[in-house]
């Protein structure tokens, strides 16, 4: 089996990870830092906005199982790429909306999926979706992984997590894991 990886970035890397770890063919997905300039940031130093880091989720996956555009598709229906630095009430550089591609094909996927959607005027404005080169990651502090299931009944995750999951069941059930 040839896994591949993807590193996404779309506000609060808990909803990412939170929705991603749910879908058949993802074996692992980590919450962490890309994009900055600061190596092995902490969650406070990220947060400050001065390293230039996106919360992010590194996603390892079976592309025989779900590809890179399936992955995007996703992303795409789960958060807002078209307000710049910010989901919801997550407001700062952390939570833009950000793609860290590994390949030439994952480049070409995800400027082709963002066109098509934009031909589409689902969303109100244009994407502002950062298509960057990846460069490295850091893994989030521990009590960042996992957090909504160890948190679910935290308000923030009934709130914020719960209708993006919802979504996913509802846009996406053919997609997700026998658990998920």
């Amino acid at each position: 089996m040839s896994m591949e990886t993807a590193t996404l970035a779309g506000g609060c890397f808990w909803c990412l990870e939170a929705v991603f770890e749910r879908l058949a063919g993802v074996s692992r997905v980590v919450s962490g830092y890309s994009g900055g300039t600061v190596p092995d940031p902490s969650y406070e130093a990220v947060c400050s906005g001065e390293t230039g880091h996106a919360e992010a989720v590194q996603i390892e996956f079976d592309p025989e199982v779900i590809s890179f555009r399936d992955l995007l598709e996703v992303f795409f229906a789960i958060h807002d790429p078209t307000t710049q630095d910010r989901q919801g009430g997550d407001v700062g550089s952390q939570y833009r909306s950000a793609i860290f591609y590994q390949s030439g094909s994952q480049l070409a996927a995800s400027h082709q999926t963002i066109a098509e959607l934009e031909r589409g005027d689902i969303w109100p404005a244009p994407f502002v979706t950062q298509v960057t080169r990846f460069e490295d990651f850091y893994a989030a502090e521990g009590h960042h992984q996992d957090y909504y299931q160890r948190n679910a009944q935290q308000p923030y995750c009934r709130m914020v997590i719960d209708p993006k999951l919802a979504k996913l069941r509802e846009r996406f059930a053919a997609r997700l894991a026998d658990d998920g």
